[in-house]
């Protein structure tokens, strides 16, 4: 793209000049998901330079541990954090994960569908429901695994969350996976469809096969993800993927209304403006 050039001077006849664009960063993602990401980033790489004693240390204290809650278990005394940790664990363990693999897998995953939902839901409600997804997750992973002492690690079941929630908003008239979308962050934003209308759209029906079928293989163990002898831990990526289902409405603030077919809503959609704008994301312009 080329534009005209700034100042009063005459524009040079003998090359083409860049037409106009916006001013748009390289790497436009929300705030909270470049924050949350160097997050997980520093942790991750501050485990890489501790001890083998060390780092089990901060998985006994942080780690989510199914024998945490049963009374019986027998490593109770190793674990670490007394009953604070039956608590915070159910969130913290989502910020540790198994290796480099693991932490680039959840990345790009949250990259992809953390970026729409805190587009659409902002920073502090982004944060909260990412909370209660890992929490939904750790929950699910619990009522199949009680009492075991392998402990649980990942953002998995926060991001499958914010795949559930994106679920119903994407494929709307208007919205970011919609023929006729809108431009920026206004695709974001379109009012949602109740569950059971979302439920029988194709686009939907096929996403919910692919996401479900993929975490059926990884209960079945044919396939780790990178992880190496580490099991997946499924339970929890549908605890979290049903949480984010039935809390979405909970938390999201775009009006409800009668839909209008696609094409209804481009052609009635305003021109996208060019100036950036704030939002409570904490980034400017449009996703």
């Amino acid at each position: 793209m080329w534009r005209v050039r700034d100042g009063t001077g005459p524009i040079s006849r003998d090359r083409p000049q860049p037409l106009p664009r916006d001013h748009q960063p390289a790497f436009n993602a929300p705030r909270v998901i470049t924050v949350t990401l160097a997050v997980l980033a520093a942790i991750h790489l501050v485990r890489f330079f501790l001890s083998d004693d060390a780092d089990l240390a901060v998985l006994l204290r942080f780690a989510f541990v199914p024998g945490r809650y049963d009374p019986s278990f027998p490593y109770a005394d190793e674990l670490l954090g007394g009953e604070g940790a039956k608590v915070w664990t159910f969130v913290t363990y989502a910020f540790l994960h198994g290796n480099l693999t693991h932490l680039v897998v959840n990345g790009v995953w949250l990259l992809a569908f953390g970026s729409a939902l805190a587009w659409r839901f902002g920073a502090a409600r982004f944060l909260v429901f990412s909370a209660l997804t890992a929490a939904a997750g750790a929950a699910t992973h619990l009522a199949f695994h009680f009492g075991q002492a392998a402990p649980v690690v990942g953002a998995s079941a926060a991001i499958s969350g914010h795949m559930a929630a994106a679920m119903r908003f994407m494929f709307e008239a208007g919205g970011p996976l919609d023929v006729f979308r809108r431009g920026g962050r206004e695709a974001f934003l379109v009012p949602a469809e109740p569950l059971r209308v979302t439920l029988r759209r194709p686009q939907a029906i096929v996403f919910l096969l692919a996401w479900f079928g993929a975490n059926a293989l990884f209960g079945l163990g044919s396939t780790s993800l990178g992880l190496g002898d580490a099991p997946v831990a499924w339970q929890a990526h549908i605890g979290g993927f049903i949480a984010g289902l039935l809390l979405f409405p909970l938390f999201d603030p775009a009006p409800r209304g009668i839909r209008p077919s696609s094409q209804e809503t481009f052609e009635a959609l305003p021109p996208s403006p060019n100036a950036p704008h704030d939002d409570d994301t904490g980034a400017a312009g449009r996703p």
